[in-house]
C-alpha cells in the first residue's frame, strides 16, 4: 500500500514525536521495505533528522533496529493491544544504557539531554528518550500509535477527540478489519441459531 505523506504544515504529529514516528516507519510492513537494512540507511536517517556527530557505524544497526521495534511495541500498546514482550524488554534494556541528564541554565530553565559520554547507538537512543520524555510530559505520547493491522503496523498520531483510533486510516486498514470481523460473524460456525443464508435451511 503506497504511503502519501502530508505536507509539513498539515502534519498533526507534535514536533517532539516526529522523530519517534519516523524511526518506527523506517520499516514499511505493507511495502516490505526497511530503510535501516544497511549502515548507509541508518546514516541517511540520522542526517535527515539532524542526529549528526553520534559516531554511528554498522555495529549500531542491530541496536537501532531493536529500538525501533521496541517503540513499535509501545505504540501498539497505546491502541489497547498487547505488545510483544520481547520487544518491550529490548526497549527497556536499550533505554537503561542511554541515561539522560537534567540541566538547569542561568535563567532557571530545566531541560533533559543525553549524557555527553554516550557513543553510537546509546547516543541515538538518548535522543529518542528525550523526545519520548517530552511527549510524556505534555500528554501527547499516548497518542502516538501503531496500526493494529498485522499487515500494516504504521505509526501515526491519533488526533481524534476521544483518542481511540486503532488504525492508521479508517478508509483502508479500519475498513478491512471491520470486513474481516463481519465475515467471521457470518461464517456458518458463528451464526445465531435459526438464521441462515438465503436458500439455506434454518431448521425448526
Amino acid at each position: 500500500m503506497a504511503r502519501v505523506e502530508q505536507p509539513e504544515e498539515r502534519d498533526p504529529t507534535p514536533p517532539a514525536l516526529r522523530l519517534v514516528r519516523d524511526l518506527i516507519n523506517t520499516l514499511d510492513v505493507g511495502a516490505g521495505t526497511d530503510a535501516l537494512a544497511t549502515p548507509d540507511g541508518l546514516a541517511a536517517f540520522a542526517h535527515d533528522h539532524g542526529l549528526t556527530g553520534l559516531g554511528l557505524d554498522k555495529r549500531d544497526v542491530p541496536d537501532v533496529v531493536r529500538l525501533r521495534e521496541g517503540l513499535r511495541a509501545a505504540c501498539l500498546a497505546h491502541t489497547g493491544a498487547t505488545a510483544p514482550e520481547e520487544a518491550a524488554a529490548d526497549l527497556a534494556a536499550l533505554l537503561r544504557r542511554a541515561p539522560l541528564v537534567l540541566a538547569v541554565d542561568e535563567e532557571g530553565t530545566a531541560s533533559l539531554g543525553p549524557a555527553d559520554v554516550l557513543p553510537g547507538a546509546a547516543a541515538f537512543t538518548a535522543r529518542i528518550a528525550v523526545a519520548v520524555a517530552t511527549a510524556a510530559g505534555d500528554g501527547t505520547w499516548s497518542r502516538l500509535k501503531v496500526c493494529e493491522a498485522h499487515d500494516c503496523r504504521w505509526a501515526y498520531y491519533d488526533r481524534s477527540p476521544a483518542g481511540r483510533r486503532r488504525w492508521c486510516t479508517m478508509a483502508v486498514c479500519g475498513s478491512r478489519a471491520k470486513m474481516r470481523t463481519y465475515r467471521a460473524r457470518r461464517s456458518p460456525g458463528n451464526r445465531a441459531p435459526g438464521t441462515g443464508s438465503p436458500g439455506e435451511e434454518t431448521g425448526g
